[in-house]
């Protein structure tokens, strides 16, 4: 059976319901963007019907325009032979959710279509691989698309779906649309280069090299001086407050208590978590909480530049001295755009807390005249700039 036409369909209405056939020329032109009719997938319909169209298509008014515009869309699908999509534009769920908007506003109305929308089922949820972003690229956009229509199919067809499964095989199997290619290949590439061309070319230059580099998963190493400390929380029970007198050893224990969430204060000893205890049955799960740590500081994305800046600067293993550390991050994260009135000593708090972190943990060494990652800390840096780099893009909230 051919697709139903579009043009075909709004000169059969135009005959029938000629009250109609405007508004549906309008609904469909909005819901197809000029692509076939055939290409529409339910994700696409309730988009439009519960967002679109009340927050971009003409005026609100209470109970009007837009219920009378999704009704003439339903007709046009119908007359295509597209029940199940034209059954949505009078639905109940339509209804509620173009009304909350018109007497409640647009913050009532959007949680009332974000609600709806999960209940559909057709949604791709987060997976242990890949958390969707807010605003995604064409090539995320294409995934989540394609994750989205596989959903659909499976609920029609009645299947027992396991929408975690569904999601996780379709994004890591080879597929032949893609020449074989994954669409987390294709997010994962995208992602990594809208992070290379991040802001200023003096970042850019840094990060070219390792656009390659982050594209693989770094295998997880072992963290002895922090299995250490949770094994003796574990097994002792608590520990004192005072366990080591080396400064090394205090900020360990300050990262574990206080960053990681590893141990807590128990009166004058310090006793491990349930989450400790997950680390510490882990190593992947102790590796990722700690990379992850390592670009998770700081109350102002300013500091969060500078510790990256460090990690790829140091992230080959190079021998460099604090002051040219600090002077090299300087330069990188100024020609991001931001201007720290002091410069270098801008930069000397982040970069500092971002060494004492990895020495406490073993993974470099650091000392008034010299820092240097070794391999373990190597890897580490790569980890952390990976998480980083990967990560979902979201809106920011003004609040």
């Amino acid at each position: 059976m051919s697709a139903p036409d579009v043009t075909a369909l709004l000169a059969e209405l135009e005959r029938s319901q000629p009250e109609l056939a405007e508004e549906a020329r309008t609904a469909v032109e909005w819901l197809t963007g000029g692509e076939p009719l055939e290409t529409v997938t339910q994700l696409d319909v309730c988009e439009f019907l519960w967002y679109t169209l009340p927050i971009k298509v003409g005026p609100l008014k209470p109970g009007g325009d837009h219920e009378r515009l999704a009704r003439s869309l339903g007709r046009l699908l119908q007359l295509g032979g597209l029940e199940r999509y034209a059954a949505l534009c009078e639905s109940p769920t339509t209804l509620h959710i173009l009304r909350t908007y018109a007497r409640e506003g647009e913050d009532a109305g959007t949680s009332a279509y974000q609600q709806a929308l999960e209940a559909t089922g057709v949604l791709p949820p987060d997976v242990p691989e890949l958390q969707w972003s807010m605003i995604m690229g064409p090539e995320e956009l294409g995934a989540h698309l394609a994750c989205s229509a596989a959903l659909e199919l499976a609920i029609v067809s009645g299947d027992s779906v396991d929408r975690t499964a569904l999601t996780r095989r379709w994004l890591t199997e080879p597929r032949a649309e893609l020449g074989g290619d994954s669409w987390l290949n294709r997010v994962h590439g995208e992602r990594l280069n809208r992070w290379v061309l991040g802001r200023g070319p003096a970042r850019r230059e840094l990060a070219q090299p390792f656009e390659v580099r982050l594209h693989a998963p770094v295998s997880p190493q072992p963290l002895p001086a922090l299995h250490r400390l949770l094994s003796l929380a574990a097994s002792e029970g608590s520990l004192p407050l005072r366990l080591a007198p080396s400064p090394e050893a205090a900020r360990l224990r300050e990262l574990a208590e206080r960053e990681l969430g590893a141990i807590s204060r128990d009166g004058s000893r310090l006793a491990i978590t349930d989450y400790g205890r997950r680390l510490l049955k882990s190593r992947r799960a102790m590796w990722s909480a700690v990379t992850r740590l390592l670009l998770a500081r700081g109350e102002h994305e300013f500091e969060v530049s500078a510790r990256e800046a460090a990690l790829m600067l140091l992230a080959d293993g190079t021998l460099m001295s604090p002051a040219k550390l600090h002077e090299r991050v300087a330069e990188v994260v100024g020609g991001e755009g931001w201007h720290p009135t002091t410069g270098v000593e801008d930069v000397a708090g982040p970069v500092n807390d971002l060494i004492s972190q990895l020495t406490a943990l073993g993974l470099a060494f650091g000392d008034e005249l010299a820092v240097r990652m070794d391999r373990p800390g190597q890897l580490a840096a790569l980890a952390a700039l990976r998480a980083h780099a990967l990560r979902p893009r979201k809106y920011i909230s003004s609040s």
